[in-house]
C-alpha cells in the first residue's frame, strides 16, 4: 500500500460524521501497525536503505575496519597536550627569568627625558597620520610611533607586527608617570625575548607580560581594538583585572568583606561602598571563595550563604544585588562584624580555597580598634586584614589603620568613584609577597616559579577561546629604600595556548558524530567540549561551564568528574540522557567514558565513544585511478546527473581552509575540487585519511544514485537523500538539494547524529514557523562486518504534507459504521487526530487550522492534552539550563539616567579645606571614569543597529524544557475534564518510527485552554537557586601549592593617608568645571 493511502487510513477512516463512539484501543493499533508497515516499505524502498548495505559490501576492497582503542586514544592525546603545553611552559620560564634580569639591572631615573624612549602605544590604531598630527599639538604623544609593517596574519585573523611590541595602558593610568616611564623602559628589552621564543617555536600565539602598574606589553604588535559597544566607549581593559593575571599574581583566596552599614555611612558614602564592594568581587576567580556580611550594631551575611561560597559569575551576582540592597541604619559596632568574620574563615567544614585568608573592611571610620577580637581570633597574623576609608568625612582614620597595619594587611583611601577600580585591585600586590619570599629560598625548596594553566577564557585580542599559562615575576633588586624591594611582585608573564590548537591534537573524525574529546580543569569546568560555544564575543564575560551543566547531569557523570579532578585514570560504560544538536530532544544513548590527567598540568582529558562508534571505516584508496574516479561525481557540473552534494567544512588540507560563514559551500566544493585535481589528494599538506574517506563516500553514494534515478519517486516523496560519517551529503533530486537547509557538517546535524543514536525510523518536522512544510524521514545504515556493526550513513526521504492532506480529503469513508465514529476527515468539528513526534511536536494534523503549525510544541496547540499526555507518562519532561546563553542587556530609563549616584559638595564640603584635598586630585579621574560605575550617567550613544547580538547582547542563563519517550509502553488512553467538558483520547505509539497517534475530542473553539500554555522553546531564567547549591557545593580541589605564609614580612608599607596641599583656589577652579560640565551632560541626557 502507498504511505499517503497508509496515512490515509488512519486519518481518515476515522472520519465524524457526528460524535459517536471511541474506537476501541485494539481497533487504533490496527490502524497504527498497518501505518508503521507501509512507512517502512516506502521509506526503505524510496531512500534505497538495503541497497546501500550491498553497495558497502560490493567496496569491501577499498576500506578496512579499524577499532578505536579509547584508552590508546586518550593516552596518545594526553601525552600531545602535555607536549605543547611543556613547549610553552619553556618559553614563560625564559620570559620570566629575562624580566627579572632586564628590571634589575634597570637603573631607576626620575629624569622623564632620559625614559622617553619611543614605543607604540595599542590604542594609537594604525593610521601613522593621525598620530603625527596629534604630536604636533600634543608633546607627551612624541615618543609614540606607529609600525609602517601591519599585516594580516592567519594565526591571529588580524593585523600584526613581528617587527616590534605593542603597549596597552588603562585608561585610568596616568602615561608620563615616572614609574611608567620606567616601566616603558625596562620591559622594553622584552621585545628580542619575545622575538627569540617565536622563531624557536613558530607556532606560539600572545606573548604577553603584564605590570602590576597596569602597563601590558604583548607580542607580536597589534592594534588594540575594543569592539565591546559600551554607550561611553571608554576603554576598560585593565590587564590587572583580567582572570590570568589574577592567578599568577597571587594563591586562591579566602576572603571575607564586611560592610559597615551603620548609619553614619548614608548618602554618597554607602553608595561608595557598594560599588566598592562590587568592583573588589570582581578581582576574584573561580579558584576563590567569598562572603559578604554587613555590620552595624550586629553582623549578618548581605545574602543567603551561611558561610564562603565559589567565586562564581552567580555567586558574585548574588552578592552584588545583596550589597546592593543594603540600609545605613544603627550603631557602628566593628567587634560584632569581626568576630563573624573569623568565624566565617575558620569554617573546615565547608568547601572553601585553603589558602589566603584575607578580611575586606569598608567603612567610613571610626574610634574603635578592636584589639582585642584580634589577639583572639589572629594572634599570628595569619588572616590578612585590609581596611578602606570611604567618603569624604573627618572622622578619625587612625584605629581603621591601625587594623591593617597590624594584620599584615593594608589600608585604603576611597575619597570619589575614581578610586574605586584602582584601590580595589592593589591588595593583590601584598598577596603575592609569600610567593616572593618563597622564592627567595634555596633553590631545592623553590616552589613559587610554576607555571599555572588558567580556566578556559576569551582572549581580548579576538584570539577566541584560550587558557594561559602564567609565571609570577618578582622584584630582585634590593635598594635599601623603606619598601625592601625583594617581596614585591613585578608581574605576570603569560602565554596564551588557543583552544583550536588543542582541539587539532584531538582529531574526532573516526568517532563518528556522537563521540568526542572533552577535556576539565580542577574545577570541573571543561575547556574543551563541543557544548562549549559561548555566544559572546565580549572578552570580559564569564564562558565557564561546568561539565555537569555542559551534558545532562546523572550520579555516574558525577562521579567520572570527581574522578577526573583528582587525575585518576578510569573507564564507564554507561546509558545516559543526550541533548540533540538543535537542543529539542533527548535520546537515550550508551556511552562509554575513558579518561587520564594531562601531565604536567591540572587538566584531565577523556573520550566518549558510543558502542557503534567503538570501530570506524578507513579509506584504502591510495591509488589516484581510483581517487579521480570518486571524485568525479564531486563536480558541480554533475549535480543533474549525482544530485546537489554537500561536504562537510573539515580541514582536509593544511592550505585550504574551510568557509567562513560567507562562503557557500557549493564554492568550497568547487575549491576542493580543484585542489586534488591540482596537488592529488595524496599531497603531504592533506590528511590523507580525511579526504581518501570523503572520496571513498562519493564514490559509494554516486551508486546509490544510480539506483535511485531507476526507481519514481512514490507520490508525496519530494525529495531522497543520503549523508555519510566521511562528509558526503547528496540530495536528489538536484533541484531538492538548492532548499536543502541541514548542516552540511554531518558531526552538527541534528537528525544525522540522532538516526545513529535511534534504531528506528526518525521524523523531523520543519521547525515551526519556518516556510517550508515537509518531514524529514531518517534512518542509520547498518553494516555488518565480521560481526561488528557500523553506521556510517543516514539515508532517508522528504514528505511533503499538503499531499498527505490531500490523499486524506479523497479517501472514501467505511460505509459500514454505526454509532461510532469511523474516521476523520479534515477540519472535521468533533475529532481531533493527530501525530506527534517523540519530542512532542507537531507532524500531522486533520484540522486546518493546524496545518501551518507543523514542527510547533504540541503544549501550546493544545496544552490541556499535552498536560494529559505527561502526566499519563507517555511523554517525560526535563528542564536543563543553557548558560551560554545572550539576553538583551537591562537599562535603566532615561528619565532615571541623572546624576543621583555622584556627589555633588555641599556648601559645608567646599569650606572644608581637608575635602578639597583629597577629593580635587581624584575628581578628573573620577569625571573620566564615572561611566564605568555608571554607564548610563552621560547616557551616550545608542547602540549601533549593526552591532552582532555577540557584542550588543549579555551572557545570560535561560530554561529550556525537552519532552521525550522515557518508557516502553506503546498504548495509552483516558479522559480528562476542563471546564465542565469532558475530553476522551487514545494513543499509541507507532512501533519502529519516533511517532506517537493520538485521537482526542475535540475541543469546543469557545473554550480556552485550563492550564495555560506548555513551553518547550528557551526562556530567560535566573538559574537554579545560589542559596540551595550552595548547600551542595560540588566536587573541586584547589592548586597543590599555595603561599600565604605571612611570617617574617618585612615590608613595613601598610599605606597611608595621602597629604595633599594644592591651592584652594585652584581647586575650586577645577571643581566648579567639572561640576559645570557634569550638569550640562545631565542636561543633555535628560532632554533627550
Amino acid at each position: 500500500m502507498d504511505y499517503s493511502l497508509c496515512m490515509l487510513v488512519l486519518l481518515t477512516s476515522l472520519s465524524s460524521v457526528s460524535p459517536g463512539q471511541f474506537p476501541t484501543p485494539q481497533i487504533i493499533k490496527d490502524w497504527v501497525d498497518q501505518i508503521q508497515k507501509d512507512l517502512i516499505t516506502l521509506t526503505d524502498k524510496a531512500s534505497g536503505l538495503q541497497d546501500l548495505i550491498k553497495i558497502y559490501h560490493k567496496h569491501r576492497t577499498h576500506f578496512s575496519v579499524e577499532s578505536n582503542n579509547a584508552a590508546e586514544l586518550v593516552k596518545t592525546a594526553a601525552e600531545n597536550i602535555e607536549k605543547l603545553l611543556a613547549n610553552r611552559s619553556e618559553a614563560l620560564k625564559r620570559l620570566a627569568t629575562e624580566a627579572e634580569k632586564f628590571q634589575k639591572e634597570h637603573e631607576w631615573t626620575v629624569d622623564s627625558e632620559a625614559n622617553k624612549l619611543l614605543y607604540y602605544n595599542a590604542k594609537d590604531g594604525i593610521n601613522i597620520t593621525s598620530l603625527e598630527k596629534e604630536q604636533e599639538k600634543e608633546e607627551e604623544k612624541r615618543n609614540r610611533f606607529i609600525p609602517d609593517d601591519f599585516e594580516i596574519d592567519p594565526d591571529f585573523k588580524r593585523l600584526v607586527s613581528y617587527n616590534t611590541t605593542a603597549v596597552h595602558i588603562p585608561t585610568d593610568i596616568y602615561e608620563g608617570s615616572t614609574i611608567i616611564l620606567n616601566e616603558l623602559n625596562w620591559t622594553d628589552a622584552l621585545e628580542d625575548v619575545f622575538r627569540k621564543n617565536k622563531e624557536d617555536d613558530p607556532s606560539l600565539l600572545w606573548q604577553v607580560f603584564g605590570s602590576a602598574t597596569g602597563l601590558a606589553r604583548y607580542y607580536p604588535a597589534s592594534p588594540w581594538i575594543d569592539k565591546r559597544n559600551s554607550p561611553d566607549k571608554i576603554d576598560l581593559y585593565d590587564v590587572r583585572r583580567r582572570p590570568w593575571y589574577i592567578q599568577g599574581a597571587a594563591s586562591p583566596k579566602d576572603m571575607l568583606i564586611l560592610v559597615d552599614a551603620s548609619g553614619s555611612v548614608s548618602g554618597l558614602t554607602l553608595k561608595l561602598i557598594k560599588t566598592s564592594v562590587s568592583k573588589m568581587l570582581e578581582t576574584l576567580s573561580d579558584d576563590d571563595f567569598v562572603n559578604v556580611v554587613s555590620f552595624n550594631k550586629n553582623a549578618t551575611p548581605v545574602a543567603c550563604f551561611k558561610n564562603l561560597v565559589q567565586a562564581n559569575v552567580r555567586n558574585k551576582r548574588m552578592l552584588k544585588e545583596a550589597v546592593q540592597g543594603l540600609k545605613a541604619e544603627g550603631i557602628t559596632n566593628y567587634t560584632s562584624g569581626f568576630e563573624l568574620a573569623f568565624e566565617q574563615l575558620a569554617q573546615t567544614n565547608v568547601s572553601r580555597a585553603n589558602c589566603n585568608k584575607i578580611i575586606m573592611l569598608f567603612t567610613d571610620g571610626g574610634e574603635e580598634k578592636a584589639e582585642e577580637i584580634f589577639k583572639k581570633y589572629n594572634p599570628k597574623q595569619e588572616v590578612r586584614i585590609f581596611t578602606f576609608s570611604v567618603g569624604q568625612h573627618s572622622y578619625d582614620k587612625g584605629p581603621i589603620q591601625w587594623m591593617a597595619c597590624n594584620n599584615k594587611g593594608y589600608y585604603y583611601e576611597i575619597p570619589s568613584i575614581g578610586a574605586i577600580r584602582l584601590n580595589t585591585q592593589e591588595y593583590l600586590d601584598v598577596l603575592g609577597r609569600p610567593m616572593v619570599k618563597a622564592d627567595s629560598r634555596s633553590k631545592r625548596d623553590r616552589k613559587a616559579k610554576q607555571v599555572q594553566w588558567t580556566n578556559v577564557y576569551l582572549d581580548a585580542l579576538e584570539l577566541g577561546l584560550v587558557i594561559t599559562g602564567t609565571l609570577p615575576v618578582f622584584n630582585k633588586t634590593d635598594t635599601g629604600s623603606k619598601k625592601s624591594q625583594n617581596q614585591l611582585i613585578l608581574g605576570v608573564m603569560a602565554i596564551d595556548v588557543s583552544l583550536e590548537d588543542i582541539k587539532r591534537l584531538t582529531p574526532r573524525f573516526t568517532f563518528g558524530p556522537n563521540g568526542y574529546y572533552f577535556a576539565i580543569d580542577p574545577n570541573g569546568y571543561v575547556l574543551l567540549h563541543p557544548n562549549l560555544q559561548p555566544l559572546t564575543a565580549k572578552f570580559d564575560e564569564p564562558v565557564t561551564l561546568d561539565f555537569l551543566d555542559a551534558e545532562l547531569e546523572n550520579d555516574i557523570k558525577v562521579e567520572i568528574r570527581s574522578k577526573m579532578i583528582d587525575a585518576e585514570r578510569g573507564n564507564y560504560s554507561i546509558s545516559t540522557l543526550v541533548k540533540s544538536q538543535d537542543e529539542r530532544y533527548i535520546d537515550q544513548g550508551q556511552r562509554t567514558y575513558t579518561y587520564a590527567p594531562v601531565k604536567g598540568t591540572d587538566y584531565s582529558l577523556a573520550l566518549v565513544l558510543p558502542d557503534y562508534s567503538m570501530h570506524y571505516i578507513r579509506a584504502t584508496i591510495g591509488d589516484t585511478i581510483t581517487q579521480a574516479k570518486f571524485s568525479e561525481s564531486l563536480l558541480a557540473d554533475k549535480f543533474d546527473e549525482y544530485g546537489y552534494t554537500f561536504i562537510a567544512p573539515r580541514m582536509y588540507c593544511k592550505d585550504l581552509k574551510p568557509p567562513d560563514k560567507e562562503t557557500s559551500n557549493i564554492n568550497y566544493l568547487m575549491d576542493f575540487n580543484n585542489y586534488i585535481d591540482t596537488k592529488t589528494p595524496n599531497n603531504p599538506m592533506c590528511n590523507v585519511e580525511l579526504v581518501n574517506r570523503l572520496l571513498l563516500d562519493a564514490g559509494i553514494t554516486t551508486e546509490l544514485i544510480k539506483i535511485w534515478k531507476q526507481n519514481e519517486l512514490q507520490h508525496g516523496v519530494i525529495a531522497r537523500f543520503v549523508a555519510t560519517d566521511g562528509g558526503i551529503t547528496r540530495v536528489f533530486p538536484k533541484s531538492a538539494g538548492l532548499d536543502w537547509t541541514e548542516a552540511a557538517e554531518t558531526y552538527e546535524s541534528s537528525f544525522y547524529k540522532r538516526s545513529l543514536d535511534n534504531d528506528v525510523y526518525i521524523f523531523t518536522p520543519t521547525p515551526c514557523n519556518e516556510s517550508d512544510t515537509d518531514v524529514l524521514v531518517s534512518r542509520a545504515v547498518k553494516v555488518e562486518i565480521d560481526n561488528i556493526t557500523l553506521k556510517p550513513a543516514v539515508v532517508g526521504v522528504k514528505l511533503d504534507i499538503y499531499a498527505w492532506m490531500e490523499s486524506f480529503i479523497n479517501i472514501t469513508y467505511r460505509m459500514n459504521c454505526k454509532d461510532e465514529i469511523c474516521g476523520c476527515k479534515r477540519g472535521d468539528p468533533y475529532i481531533d487526530c493527530v501525530v506527534l513526534d517523540d519530542g512532542g511536536f507537531l507532524v500531522m494534523s486533520n484540522q486546518e487550522n493546524h496545518v501551518t503549525q507543523i514542527g510547533c510544541f504540541f503544549g501550546v496547540i493544545d496544552p490541556d492534552l499535552m498536560r494529559t499526555l505527561v502526566n499519563s507518562s507517555l511523554f517525560t519532561s526535563k528542564s536543563t539550563y543553557d548558560y551560554q546563553s545572550l539576553c538583551e542587556p537591562k537599562r535603566e530609563s532615561k528619565a532615571a539616567a541623572g546624576l543621583r549616584s555622584i556627589y555633588v559638595p555641599t556648601i559645608a564640603d567646599m569650606l572644608n579645606m581637608g575635602w578639597w584635598a583629597t577629593a580635587a586630585a581624584w575628581s578628573i579621574v573620577q569625571q573620566l571614569l564615572v561611566s564605568i560605575t555608571f554607564p548610563n550617567f552621560l547616557d551616550a550613544a545608542e547602540m549601533d543597529d549593526k552591532v552582532s547580538d555577540a557584542m550588543s547582547k549579555e551572557v545570560c542563563i535561560t530554561e529550556q524544557t525537552q519532552y521525550f519517550f522515557e518508557n516502553n509502553e506503546s498504548s495509552f488512553g483516558g479522559s480528562f475534564e476542563c471546564a465542565n467538558f469532558t475530553r476522551q483520547y487514545l494513543a499509541e505509539k507507532v512501533p519502529n518510527t519516533n511517532l506517537v497517534f493520538i485521537i482526542s475530542d475535540r475541543q469546543p473553539d469557545s473554550q480556552s485552554s485550563c492550564f495555560g500554555k506548555l513551553r518547550q522553546d528557551e526562556q530567560q531564567s535566573n538559574g537554579p537557586n545560589p542559596c540551595e547549591m550552595a548547600l551542595r557545593p560540588r566536587y573541586r580541589k584547589g592548586p597543590a601549592v599555595c603561599f600565604d605564609k605571612t611570617e617574617h614580612e618585612e615590608d613595613p608599607d601598610c599605606g597611608g593617608v595621602s597629604s595633599l596641599s594644592p591651592s584652594l583656589w585652584l581647586m575650586v577652579a577645577i571643581q566648579a568645571v567639572l561640576l559645570w560640565v557634569v550638569t550640562d551632560s545631565r542636561h543633555h541626557a535628560i532632554s533627550s
